[in-house]
């Protein structure tokens, strides 16, 4: 959710603070703060807003010092103003910290913080934490590492924090758990960050922290890393990252999402690349191929994942039952560990998440293990919670996404879910030679459609954009495996224009939404040849009937549904089971244009935040 950054070492901090909150502000952006260290004191700045606001607000101070710490906030505890914005100070301003994450039982260390003679300014549970490493450093007359370290055993919830002391600018302490945090590092400085973007122009060398450990860093000296229940030293395992800068500019393009959305071709290719060997007539997954027996003797494939990802995993669901045929069952992250599901040992649990930080996946992630199951994992980001902590899995290699709602990335996942499908229904003989090698040839050519689908008419989505741009509800309609496409496409369009949008089976219509359909109301429906197509006829019949204005998503050459769709936006011909790569771009682009006529900001939409590290 929020963004923390930090420095140490022989730089002015604050330009790398502040432009490292820029590139953070995907994560956050109701109010941000920064802290600038110098010997006996600090500087303090905090403002509700962008973090353009923070920059403002400090333009005419001159700030000096090489030790600082900042941090972009997605509001949980307190409304998003200056008081509750980060960081917090303790009673005595001595101790100053960032942090991401929740503390659960905030409420009842208050209490106590309270009889003890503390003070409270915010109503964050950051401002506890804070207070109680002081409480416990002053009465037990601790160092400061060691009483963060005592506290945060006290602690229940996640955090990634950073903190810094008064009277010690030369060492910053950092800890993690459940939240993201990377550490750059470099000669005689370190880098924090929630993620490694922000410091990718000084240095390519990072630690993630796992969780439960904790680092001291002083100036001119080598991380100290350690575990936080009991202070064991470990080794640190320095990894130099791959990430392309030019991945995390926007170029060309107004918004971030606008780019992502044209770079699909490019990501789905990079995701096939080396996996899929058509010549061949192969498909090769390492995390597949060394669990071999375990995917042929499935029962059963429980898919957990949250938001896009689940949607991806809807799609997955069609893929599984009719490529491998087994019984696939889709489940919200946040509520699969809170109803106690029936996992047995070697069940197969896929879990799905962009970030690869998503609190709720990674909750169920952790259930699924401590029930016996084999845990399968498709995210995106190299080296994160979800990728360490499953017992295999694959990348989805789609790059940095920094448009808060995803696009590439649900592309990408699905492409990864249609090889699993492939390889694993091989592996169970529940297809067919040919229909095997069609099916991969079809893959094959999938990037080149998705970049004739981006190269449609761009003026006709424009035209309807403008139609639609102001009214107050959209349906959206698909079947069969388009159905899923639907949920996204309605996801798109709420998330960044804040027009209240549903995705319906198309057959569900008239058992409910049906009543809403008048001459305001328009309604996409995705009609692709293959999926229901004479069914799909007679749901456009019943909306024309009720004088529902119909935006059809319809395959090259189609000509019923472009005789009674008021707007039609045509997409090459694919096998059924590979549409929604196609289906879904024109969704994604529609959802972008109303958002850019309505003036909204793309890339970062009201209330909303990239990576949701909290539950």
């Amino acid at each position: 959710m929020c963004g923390i950054i930090g420095y140490l070492g022989y730089r002015e901090a604050y330009p790398i603070l502040i432009n490292g909150l820029k590139k953070l502000e995907y994560r956050g952006y109701d109010s941000s703060g920064i802290a600038i260290f110098y010997e006996n004191g600090y500087s303090l700045y905090k403002s509700k807003g962008k973090v353009h606001e923070l920059k403002k607000k400090i333009s005419s101070y001159k700030i000096k010092g090489t030790t600082g710490i900042g941090h972009t906030r997605w509001a949980t505890h307190g409304i998003p103003d200056d008081i509750n914005a980060h960081p917090h100070v303790s009673n005595s301003n001595e101790l100053i910290l960032i942090h991401n994450g929740i503390i659960e039982n905030y409420h009842a260390i208050k209490i106590i913080l309270l009889k003890n003679g503390f003070t409270f300014k915010s109503k964050t549970d950051t401002e506890v934490l804070v207070n109680l490493i002081e409480y416990i450093q002053k009465k037990n007359k601790l160092s400061l590492e060691e009483a963060v370290r005592i506290s945060l055993n006290e602690i229940v919830g996640a955090y990634s924090i950073a903190i810094v002391e008064k009277s010690h600018p030369e060492r910053i302490v950092i800890a993690k758990l459940g939240s993201p945090l990377a550490l750059g590092i470099n000669e005689r400085e370190f880098f924090i960050a929630s993620d490694p973007i922000p410091f990718l122009d000084y240095t390519k060398n990072a630690i993630y922290l796992k969780d439960g450990e904790m680092a001291i860093l002083r100036k001119d000296q080598e991380l100290d890393l350690r575990k936080i229940v009991d202070n064991h030293k470990l080794s640190p395992i320095i990894k130099e990252l791959q990430i392309n800068l030019k991945e995390i500019e926007k170029g060309e393009y107004k918004y971030f999402m606008l780019k992502e959305i044209y770079e699909q071709p490019k990501t789905i290719l990079d995701t096939l690349r080396g996996r899929l060997l058509i010549k061949n007539g192969l498909i090769c997954i390492n995390g597949i191929e060394s669990n071999k027996d375990i995917f042929i003797n499935a029962k059963s494939i429980t898919i957990v994942a949250c938001g896009t990802s689940w949607h991806a995993s809807l799609i997955g669901e069609y893929l599984l039952e009719e490529l491998a045929r087994i019984p696939v069952e889709v489940e919200y992250a946040s509520e699969f560990r809170y109803r106690n599901p029936i996992i047995e040992k070697k069940d197969i649990v896929i879990v799905i998440s962009q970030s690869g930080e998503t609190a709720d996946t990674l909750s169920a992630l952790n259930l699924a293990k401590t029930k016996g199951a084999f845990v399968f994992g498709i995210c995106n980001v190299v080296g994160s919670s979800i990728a360490r902590n499953v017992d295999a899995g694959a990348y989805t290699h789609a790059g940095p996404e920094i448009g808060v709602a995803s696009t590439k990335a649900f592309t990408a996942q699905i492409t990864v879910l249609v090889l699993l499908a492939l390889k694993i229904g091989k592996y169970r003989l529940a297809i067919t030679e040919s229909r095997y090698n069609y099916l991969c040839q079809e893959l094959g050519s999938i990037p080149e459609k998705v970049n004739r689908t981006l190269k449609i008419d761009e003026e006709s989505i424009k035209k309807i954009s403008k139609v639609y741009h102001n009214v107050n509800n959209f349906l959206y309609l698909g079947r069969g495996i388009n159905f899923p496409v639907a949920l996204e496409g309605a996801l798109k369009l709420k998330e960044i224009s804040y027009i209240h949008a549903e995705g319906y089976p198309a057959a569900e219509m008239k058992h409910g939404p049906i009543a809403l359909i008048d001459e305001n109301m328009p309604v996409v429906i995705i009609a692709t040849k293959k999926g229901c197509y004479e069914k799909i006829i007679g749901n456009i019949q019943e909306i024309k009937a009720r004088k529902g204005k119909i935006i059809a998503i319809v395959n090259e050459g189609d000509i019923q549904v472009s005789m009674l769709a008021d707007y039609v936006i045509k997409v090459p011909n694919i096998s059924e089971e590979l549409s929604p790569l196609v289906t879904v771009i024109p969704l994604q682009l529609l959802a972008y244009q109303i958002a850019f006529i309505r003036g909204e900001n793309v890339d970062q939409p009201r209330n909303l935040a990239k990576s949701v590290t909290v539950e």
